[in-house]
């Protein structure tokens, strides 16, 4: 349980929307599990200190910070914070995400702006902020977590969704290649059929009820199951984990399996 001892992870998005285990909660404990001080950062404090006090009741070590990743002010602040407290960052983890309704042609400008800031541009401030740092280092990793909807459609009418995971995608690949030779390796994680309190809050009303959205979205994944929080974190471990020293610019589908299916599409 020392993958990842004695580095410092900064997760953006590390609390839950809601009861149980969402991607960015579980990959804070987890990173935490196995050894790292972990920067718990959410757009509200309470969610944040909630994922501190579960690391902390496990002996953990770590830092609880508010911030608007759509703002530079704040990242930097944040990012400070951290080098103050540590004085260096070895693990970017970046799992802020929003998706809003509306297709091509129906969807609002204000959504669109809304979902490309919170999706991409959350991502380029934070990655502008903490890579001189993994430069100067001469060693770090960056996770950034995306989507399966990023490479298919998946039966939801989410455009701004979409476009931004996949922007999200190539943005990737290319600090990959740009910081290759750095020291510095950037990987994106692609959740399929995930069944997590932003999920359930998200895309509840699609279905007439909980147990229905549960039912036909297990169905969906050749595995007849959905993932959870906590099979994304463990693929969040081992791509920021010395473990992955040799692999960078990839996109993991962590999705039963449905990645390689015909259809995407969910049954609705």
């Amino acid at each position: 349980m020392d993958r990842m001892k004695d580095k410092i992870v900064l997760v953006l998005g590390a609390g839950s929307v809601g009861e149980g285990w969402g991607n960015g909660k579980a990959a804070a404990v987890a990173y935490a599990r196995e050894g790292a001080k972990v920067a718990c950062v959410d757009i509200h404090l309470d969610a944040a200190l909630n994922t501190l006090g579960v690391i902390e009741s496990e002996g953990g070590e770590g830092l609880a910070l508010c911030a608007d990743v759509t703002k530079a002010a704040d990242i930097a602040a944040v990012v400070d914070a951290v080098m103050v407290r540590y004085g260096r960052i070895d693990v970017l983890h970046n799992n802020v995400g929003i998706n809003l309704p509306g297709g091509a042609a129906d969807a609002t400008e204000e959504s669109w702006r809304l979902v490309m800031d919170v999706n991409l541009t959350s991502v380029f401030l934070a990655c502008k902020a903490v890579l001189p740092i993994m430069e100067r280092q001469g060693k770090g990793a960056i996770v950034n977590i995306s989507s399966l909807a990023s490479i298919r459609w998946t039966g939801y009418p989410y455009i701004s969704y979409y476009a931004s995971k996949a922007a999200l995608n190539h943005f990737t690949r290319a600090v990959a290649v740009e910081y290759a030779g750095k020291g510095v390796r950037a990987n994106a994680i692609l959740p399929g059929v995930m069944d997590t309190p932003h999920i359930q809050k998200q895309i509840s009303g699609y279905y007439e009820s909980a147990d229905e959205m549960r039912r036909k979205r297990d169905a969906i994944a050749p595995m007849r199951r959905q993932g959870d929080g906590w099979d994304i974190a463990w693929a969040s471990v081992f791509l920021a984990s010395d473990e992955a020293k040799y692999i960078t610019g990839i996109e993991l589908p962590v999705d039963g399996g449905l990645h390689v299916t015909v259809s995407g599409s969910l049954p609705t």
